[in-house]
């Protein structure tokens, strides 16, 4: 199933008194250009996020966001420094005995003090949080898969549809081509005719004329390569997922052949469709570039 380059996705994920939330963003990009943005304490995994979305997106812009939210208390230690808090009282003292001032010395008092009570927060086993947060991030990571691959649906279907009116113009072309040397041919004796009415045609040497014309204006391999390239794209379309940079190659040899077929063929109704067709493919490069 082919895929957008465009997306966005969501997980959570909520174990004991810990929550990680994942969100997954991308635009269009010509390579794979992946930023994480995490809490300053996890970003020892930011290369396991990059890795995790490299092994599975080829190409795009993605923003990846993680949130870490803790209130457990496995997760912080709380201890009384002794020797600091037997200072204050030491000094507190003093003061009471040289002043007249109230002794309101209380443990909220003492509580409050810089430095009495440290709360540190415990070293984290990598392991573990690594393995939550990549609950969530597949979470998100398959929400968003499914958004690219719903909009590269509707993509392929929009392909599909601009290749059959490539088809059309083809088939106009190649129905008008083979009347090209016998036009000429006509078109040249009756000018003939009218430059030189009391002369005799050398058959021969208009026979060469044509013979000259018709192998330069020749575009039967244009048209089977053409044809070629379009069958070729709808094949890929439907057997391959990652198609953009396949799809951008084909898209320059039909211009290629459109090109050739317009510069080749000196007749205004095969010039009509050439513009219609090269019109048409220059829709189809536009589309593609929002393909992975």
């Amino acid at each position: 199933m082919i895929r957008s380059m465009t997306g966005y996705g969501q997980g959570k994920l909520i174990s004991d008194d810990r929550k990680f939330t994942v969100e997954i963003r991308s635009v269009n990009h010509r390579y794979n250009d992946i930023n994480v943005r995490l809490p300053r304490t996890l970003n020892y995994l930011e290369d396991k996020i990059r890795t995790f979305i490299k092994e599975r997106v080829s190409r795009g812009k993605i923003d990846v966001f993680v949130s870490f939210e803790t209130t457990s208390k496995d997760d912080f230690e709380v201890y009384l420094n002794e020797n600091l808090l037997d200072a204050y009282l030491e000094q507190l003292n003093i003061i009471k005995n040289k002043s007249t001032v109230i002794d309101d010395i209380s443990v909220s008092l003492l509580a409050r003090f810089p430095e009495v009570i440290i709360v540190n927060k415990k070293e984290d086993d990598k392991d573990i949080l690594w393995q939550l947060l990549e609950e969530a991030l597949k979470e998100a990571f398959n929400d968003f898969l499914a958004m690219r691959e719903k909009e590269g649906e509707n993509l392929k279907e929009d392909l599909l549809a601009k290749l059959k009116v490539c088809e059309n113009y083809l088939a106009k072309i190649k129905e008008r081509s083979p009347n090209l040397a016998e036009e000429y041919k006509n078109k040249l004796e009756k000018r003939l005719q009218e430059l030189l009415p009391d002369h005799s045609i050398d058959e021969n040497r208009l026979a060469m004329e044509i013979a000259i014309f018709a192998d330069h204006c020749s575009i039967d391999e244009e048209i089977v390569r053409l044809e070629s390239h379009i069958n070729q794209f709808r094949n890929i379309l439907n057997h391959e997922e990652i198609v953009g940079r396949k799809l951008d190659f084909l898209v320059q040899e039909m211009n290629r052949e459109v090109n050739t077929i317009g510069s080749k063929a000196n007749d205004l109704q095969i010039s009509q469709s050439v513009i219609e067709l090269k019109s048409e493919i220059e829709k189809i490069r536009e589309q593609i570039q929002n393909l992975e």
